[in-house]
């Protein structure tokens, strides 16, 4: 049996935050692990950690207010100003982060307006 990777680990650490949320089920999309809410993207697994969708002032506020934020490209599509990832030494330490991924989903589920 081949060890854990990295990104199985994230993925499955990812998985148990995530899919424990009402609403929410994960598939993959282009080759990228994604998570929906309403049928619509509001996460991926990134290489280095978690990719959200936010409304574009917040996440260039975090990019610039928090060294483990920067920008994200899901499945290396072009960055937009609504991604960004949380890239934690530690996968486990995503649970941290769940305000903001609370506020993707709602984002997303309002039709990201």
């Amino acid at each position: 049996m081949p060890a854990d990777t990295p990104e199985s680990i994230r993925k499955a650490q990812i998985d148990a935050l995530l899919l424990k949320l009402p609403g929410v089920s994960a598939r993959s999309l282009g080759g990228v692990d994604a998570y929906f809410v309403s049928d619509k993207l509001f996460a991926c697994v990134g290489d280095k950690g978690l990719g959200l969708r936010l409304p574009a002032a917040t996440a260039t506020e975090l990019q610039f207010s928090c060294e483990y934020v920067g920008p994200y490209s899901p499945g290396g599509m072009a960055t937009t100003r609504e991604w960004v990832q949380i890239m934690r030494d530690d996968p486990a330490d995503l649970a941290k982060d769940m305000d903001l991924v609370q506020q993707s989903l709602e984002y997303v589920k309002k039709g990201r307006r």
